[in-house]
C-alpha cells in the first residue's frame, strides 16, 4: 500500500512535467487545437486548475463542493465544456493559477482528517484516492498535450516525446484501473464481472506489474502503457498491445474508464482520426475532471 505522502510526490512530479512543456509554449501554442475535440491547451490546463479547486473544496467545505456538485448537475455534459473554456486567460495568469491550486490541494489533503471520506462526483473516496485521481488525470491531459507536440520537429518535440514516455508513476494509473473494472460495466449498464480480473502488465525496464487473482478466468496483459491509456480512453483499443482472456475481459475493453460519471466518449482507432477531430466537444471522457476511482478507490 502507497501512503498519501508518496502518491503526493508522485502527483507534483507528473504536475513538474506537463509545467515544463507548456510553460515553455507561445501564445500561438496555447491555441493548439489536442486530440480532445474542442479542447485546446489552454482548456487541457483550464480543466486541470478546475479539478484541482473542486478537490480542494471537497477537502475543506463540503457546504461548497455540494454547491458546485448541484452546478454540475444541471448543467449535465456541457458544464466541463463551459467551465473549461470559462477558465480560459494569457498563459502566465493561467498558469499561476494551476500552480498555486496544485500547491493548495496538496495542503488541503495531507490536513484532512485520516479515514474522512471527502464528497466527489461519483462517489465520496479517501484523501489518498482524491490524490490518485488527481494524479490520473493529469497524465491523461497531459498525455493530450504531448500528443499535440510529438509530432513537430526541434526542442518543442523533442520535450512533448519525453512527456509520452512511461515513469513508475503510472502504476498508480494502472491500479486505478484494475480497481475500477467493474465500475466501466456498469457505466455502460452493464452487469458487473461476478469475480475478479487477472491483470499482468510489462514495464520498459523489464518490471511486471501484477493486480488479481493468478487464476481468474478473464486476464488482460500487456504493456503497462498501453493499460493506462484504455483506461484513461486516450487510445482506442484497436491502437493498443493488449491481450485478453475470457469473454467479460474482452467485453471490457469497449467500456474501460478509470474516472467517474457517465462513459466518456473515447478516441477513434487511428485509420479513423478524422472523424474524431470533427466530433464536438463532448466532455472529453471526464464528466467529473478527477473522476474519482469510481468504485473504490485506492
Amino acid at each position: 500500500m502507497v501512503t498519501l505522502s508518496e502518491v503526493l510526490a508522485d502527483l507534483r512530479a507528473e504536475s513538474a512535467a506537463l509545467d515544463d512543456l507548456v510553460s515553455g509554449l507561445s501564445e500561438v501554442d496555447w491555441s493548439r487545437p489536442t486530440p480532445a475535440p474542442g479542447w485546446t491547451v489552454a482548456h487541457q490546463i483550464s480543466h486541470l486548475a478546475w479539478t484541482d479547486h473542486a478537490a480542494t473544496l471537497a477537502a475543506t467545505s463540503s457546504v461548497e463542493f455540494i454547491r458546485l456538485l448541484n452546478e454540475v448537475l444541471e448543467e449535465s455534459d456541457s458544464f466541463l465544456d463551459r467551465v473549461a473554456a470559462d477558465g480560459i486567460a494569457p498563459p502566465p495568469e493561467l498558469l499561476a493559477r494551476w500552480r498555486a491550486g496544485r500547491v493548495a490541494l496538496a495542503e488541503a489533503l495531507l490536513s484532512a482528517f485520516p479515514g474522512e471520506k471527502l464528497p466527489w462526483f461519483g462517489t465520496a473516496m479517501s484523501s489518498l484516492s482524491s490524490a490518485t485521481g488527481r494524479l490520473m488525470e493529469t497524465w491523461a491531459h497531459g498525455q493530450d498535450i504531448a500528443d499535440t507536440f510529438a509530432g513537430d520537429a526541434g526542442p518543442l518535440g523533442a520535450a512533448a516525446q519525453r512527456l509520452r514516455q512511461p515513469t513508475p508513476r503510472l502504476r498508480h494509473v494502472a491500479y486505478l484501473g484494475y480497481r475500477t473494472i467493474g465500475h466501466g460495466f456498469a457505466a455502460h449498464g452493464l452487469p458487473a464481472p461476478l469475480h475478479q480480473f487477472r491483470v499482468e502488465l510489462s514495464t520498459p525496464d523489464g518490471a511486471l506489474w501484477t493486480f488479481g487473482p493468478p487464476d481468474a478466468a478473464d486476464r488482460i496483459a500487456g504493456p503497462a502503457l498501453d493499460f493506462c491509456l484504455l483506461v484513461t480512453q486516450r487510445r482506442h483499443p484497436a491502437d493498443l498491445a493488449l491481450q485478453a482472456t475470457g469473454d467479460r475481459a474482452r467485453q471490457w475493453f469497449g467500456v474501460a474508464q478509470a474516472f467517474a460519471g457517465p462513459p466518456g466518449a473515447g478516441r477513434e482507432p487511428s485509420g479513423n482520426r478524422e472523424a474524431s477531430a470533427n466530433r464536438e466537444p463532448s466532455g472529453k471522457g471526464e464528466p467529473s475532471g478527477n473522476r474519482e476511482q469510481a468504485g473504490q478507490r485506492t
